[in-house]
């Protein structure tokens, strides 16, 4: 059933300006890429026995219904929303007087401004604007998910105890968007594709301006700058170390100079054009002259990475993936890192498959379409170095399909 809009004519300006096309722009049907999505996600619920959700985290958003607006701040903010039921209009909850960013987007049924009760916003007055919140989710409960049961994926205390109290209960929605974002479309892919590429870009430039006397803050800067120009989003994290840095892995980049002959190792984690994340890490040395050492570690890293990737098929267990996994070496094991393998779209998704002595996700499957990262860090407990390396793949039918194609190192 389509609904009416109820969206106002909004004043537009005069639109007279020139735009360069993004990577792959012209590759993507973006009408048959929002249908599917949000297609994906009513499903999802309908799986669930749930009526509608209420989606607050900004990808969430992002995915449902293609509408973006000042997204990292949205993330620490309970400022914008919307809520999409399986049988009833969409509604976007828009930052105040920011209608305009969305009315192009025509599977929004409605958008209404936001009503927020952060302290940041409205200090004593919150409370009441929380009555007001409150008030208006019985409102969406008397026509559109009478059973008062609703998912929700980001949440603060005394709005679920209300709801409570008002008989509307709620169940986390972070489960059923995960599930719905897991298998990715043709046109997803294509947008992947062109995260991917621009991350290279950065990694290529990265690679061809490393010298030794910059900071690993300059060198991480050009990736950002990077991304920027090529119509990208933001980074989600900013983990690049040089040296003994690299060891324990996960420190963030810093204004430590780079030294010759020292590892440079990075994560990506880079959220590109379109909103698709490209995660990729690499390991380079300074000069390109690699030691005995370090050669051993990144052989070690290559090795571990071909082997995972060559034994995941479409179809195969998680617990079996986990089972047959490459064997780390005892000595490099209390420096693993957190995940073997872990899925990748808007940012980084579910599934995360952990080692076998971490817990984490065991009872799903590898799915056709499904795109995912397989990991490496290799570096002994005290050692000098370590080595990062990570691959984003695409779960084909007979295997995975590479889809990071920055070439690895020529240690021989």
């Amino acid at each position: 059933m389509k609904f009416k809009r109820k969206i106002a004519n909004l004043i537009q300006p005069k639109r007279n300006f020139i735009t360069k096309k993004r990577l792959r722009e012209d590759e993507i049907d973006f009408g048959r890429l929002r249908s599917y999505r949000l297609d994906r996600v009513k499903k999802e619920l309908e799986k669930n026995n749930l009526e509608a959700c209420i989606l607050f985290d900004p990808v969430n958003v992002r995915y449902a219904l293609d509408s973006l607006n000042m997204s990292v701040y949205n993330m620490h903010n309970l400022t914008r929303y919307c809520f999409i039921p399986v049988n009833g209009p969409t509604i976007l909850y828009e930052y105040f007087n920011c209608e305009i960013l969305s009315d192009h987007l025509d599977l929004i049924d409605e958008i209404r401004p936001a009503i927020t009760w952060d302290y940041f916003s409205n200090g004593d007055q919150a409370l009441n604007q929380l009555d007001k919140w409150i008030k208006e989710v019985k409102d969406l409960s008397s026509s559109y998910f009478k059973s008062k049961k609703i998912a929700i994926d980001v949440l603060n205390g005394p709005a679920v105890s209300l709801l409570n109290k008002e008989g509307i209960e709620v169940v986390d929605a972070k489960f059923i968007l995960e599930k719905a974002r897991v298998i990715k479309s043709s046109d997803e892919l294509i947008c992947m594709k062109a995260a991917i590429e621009v991350a290279e870009i950065g990694i290529s430039k990265m690679r061809s301006e490393l010298r030794p006397g910059m900071t690993e803050d300059e060198l991480w800067s050009i990736l950002h700058k990077t991304n920027i120009e090529y119509g990208g989003e933001w980074i989600e994290c900013r983990i690049l170390s040089s040296g003994q840095r690299t060891n324990p892995w996960m420190q963030e980049s810093s204004n430590k100079v780079i030294q010759y002959g020292e590892m440079v190792g990075f994560d990506t984690d880079m959220v590109g054009p379109y909103g698709y994340c490209a995660d990729i890490s690499r390991s380079f040395v300074v000069d390109n002259k690699f030691n005995e050492e370090q050669k051993k570690l990144y052989s070690m890293a290559m090795e571990q990475i071909d082997y995972n990737s060559k034994i995941i098929k479409n179809g195969m267990a998680f617990e079996e993936f986990i089972e047959k996994s490459w064997d780390l070496p005892r000595e490099y094991y209390p420096n693993r890192y957190s995940v073997m393998v872990h899925g990748i779209g808007l940012c980084d998704e579910w599934p995360a498959i952990r080692y076998p002595d971490d817990g984490g996700e065991r009872t799903g499957v590898f799915k056709k379409n499904m795109t995912i990262t397989v990991e490496s860090y290799i570096g002994k407990v005290k050692g000098k170095e370590g080595v990062k390396l990570e691959q984003q793949y695409l779960v084909g039918e007979n295997g995975l399909e590479l889809m990071s194609h920055h070439p690895l190192e020529d240690i021989k």
